[in-house]
């Protein structure tokens, strides 16, 4: 008989009986048919489970049990499992949760669209002791930042066994959290990951498990997440030391630990402009660069001020007396273009890493340039970015994304602690753009690009910009610890114009219609509820056609 397409590996320890029951069900009355169930009972004490399980055996050829004579624990029963598969694919199903009667049918569509793919996973949701449906979890596609600092990708995963096999199946180093060193892994490996957006598994919230109970239940879960997030942080040279969140045990965060500093230009514009910051007039630019050199702990940078013909000479001579050696003044001819200034300072500044920064930006985070040189040092990134606040503290950046190809700022103006839907502005991840008052990139990628675009010489240079490197295959990263405050639109008209936007949509459209990073069941990076619905439905609905929302200067 030929081998299934999936392997579903399921280890059971003392199942409740009406649990154990639903999830085999679960199993049983899949569309799909080319599937095998290995269950690895790993010593149940209670006896109701070999009765179950030896029936389910009995009335289907596809469910397959082995007994164990001693415990071994989740891994040694996962690894037990994994041995009895002869799919193509393994799919991870735990003993008390539900696949969607759908899930394997979608899940196999996507892999025939994808031969190559080794890694797939689901949206999921988690469903009470009552049976009722809550907590869907809409997840953006393959962000391998984000992976670091969140187990998104939990439920369901299917992985392909050759490539489980080849990294050595679960590890009992990380036991709790043996599935996301799992999956780290096989996606370093991996030669393609796929999304596929629809909820096809409900995670069921026990009393005793994660789902329900959180730290509290598998404490030692949650450390073992962090070990093994250092542990691929070591094997692939990100230069990182992982610590938990102090107050959400399901976040990490990444200190960087740079072996060296490599020389970082930071280029900033400007014509020399006043503005009132915290009820005192300052000149914005002698202000940042004053903030940089004092409150930045980099020393190997360099500040390469692109100033406009009507930049005050005592502007430019303060700005001498505070950066010495390591300010370079660049004068700037012509008409104001964000574009043409960076273009020229990128040429006459040295550094290895480009920084763009706007004139009224503040330095809050010391460490902030080596948190962009920890991302912008890895070869698959392009560009990076931090958390922006305005003067009073509410959020102005945390990424840029898109709403049918209409790039804007989701939860601007909203409290600095707002975490947004699934710690979206608490996560590092992956968007399709940051904005460009703060942004690092490499300058052999800066110059692989052509530098930012004059087609563009105020707005949505920056997002043109990222948009360019996420076409030639490389990540934009957003940060979340790199926070910086923005005293925005001090230099410029903030207003968007029309041919702007019809410009950035011409180039980009196919690409930004259906963000990435967002899913089809999120609007302004929140649920809809009628979207929710449909997607929990025996049959779901089609995709749900965007909606327009409204959008700002990313800049």
């Amino acid at each position: 008989m030929a081998a299934p397409r999936f392997s579903i590996l399921t280890p059971v320890y003392n199942t409740p009986a009406g649990v154990l029951e639903k999830m085999l069900a679960s199993v049983e009355t899949q569309d799909y048919g080319s599937w095998e169930l290995c269950l690895y009972d790993d010593a149940s004490t209670e006896p109701h489970v070999r009765e179950i399980l030896a029936a389910a055996a009995a009335r289907d050829a596809r469910i397959r049990v082995e007994f164990a004579e001693r415990n071994s624990g989740i891994v040694g029963a996962s690894n037990g499992a994994l041995a009895m598969a002869g799919g193509e694919f393994i799919a991870l199903l735990d003993h008390d949760d539900l696949l969607h009667p759908d899930a394997l049918g979608h899940v196999s569509a996507a892999i025939d669209g994808a031969p190559d793919v080794d890694y797939l996973y689901t949206d999921e949701d988690k469903i009470t002791a009552s049976g009722q449906h809550r907590d869907p979890f809409f997840k953006p596609d393959w962000s391998p930042e984000r992976m670091r600092t969140q187990m998104y990708t939990c439920h369901l995963s299917v992985l392909r066994r050759s490539v489980v096999e080849e990294v050595g199946g679960f590890d009992p180093e990380f036991e709790g959290s043996q599935d996301w060193d799992l999956v780290l892994k096989v996606t370093e490996r991996a030669r393609r990951v796929i999304h596929v957006p629809r909820i096809l598994y409900h995670w069921r919230m026990l009393e005793t498990s994660a789902a329900a109970g959180g730290e509290a239940v598998k404490p030692y879960a949650f450390e073992a997440g962090k070990r093994a997030v250092q542990a691929h942080c070591d094997r692939t040279g990100l230069q990182a030391e992982v610590e938990r969140d102090p107050i959400d045990p399901g976040i990490l965060h990444l200190q960087p630990r740079l072996k060296s500093e490599p020389l970082v230009s930071i280029v900033i514009p400007t014509a020399g402009q006043r503005r009132d910051v915290r009820f005192e007039e300052v000149v914005l630019v002698v202000h940042c660069v004053r903030s940089i050199l004092e409150d930045s702990s980099y020393e190997n940078l360099e500040i390469v001020v692109v100033y406009g013909e009507a930049t005050p000479p005592e502007v430019l001579e303060e700005l001498r007396e505070i950066g010495g050696e390591r300010l370079r003044l660049v004068p700037y001819e012509g008409k104001f273009n964000f574009s043409a200034k960076i273009n020229l300072g990128a040429v006459r500044s040295r550094g290895e890493h480009l920084l763009l920064l706007n004139d009224d930006i503040e330095v809050r985070t010391e460490d902030w340039i080596e948190r962009m040189v920890m991302y912008s040092e890895q070869e698959g990134v392009g560009a990076v970015g931090g958390k922006l606040l305005w003067g009073d503290g509410r959020l102005q950046h945390v990424g840029v994304a898109f709403d049918a190809g209409r790039p804007g700022h989701y939860h601007r103006g909203f409290a600095e602690d707002y975490k947004g839907y699934s710690n979206y502005t608490l996560i590092a991840r992956n968007c399709l753009a940051v904005t460009g008052a703060c942004l690092m990139t490499r300058r052999s990628v800066f110059d692989q690009l052509g530098g930012l675009s004059m087609s563009f010489p105020v707005n949505f240079n920056d997002v043109d910009y990222c948009l360019k490197a996420y076409k030639e295959g490389l990540r934009i990263v957003y940060d979340p610890d790199l926070i910086m405050y923005h005293f925005e639109s001090s230099s410029r008209d903030p207003e968007v114009k029309e041919w702007e936007l019809n410009l950035l949509q011409d180039r980009w459209l196919a690409m930004t219609m259906n963000d990435p990073f967002g899913n089809p069941a999120l609007t302004h990076g929140l649920p809809r509820i009628s979207s929710y619905v449909s997607w929990v439905k025996r049959r779901p609905g089609p995709l749900w056609k965007r909606q327009r929302r409204r959008f700002e200067p990313t800049r």
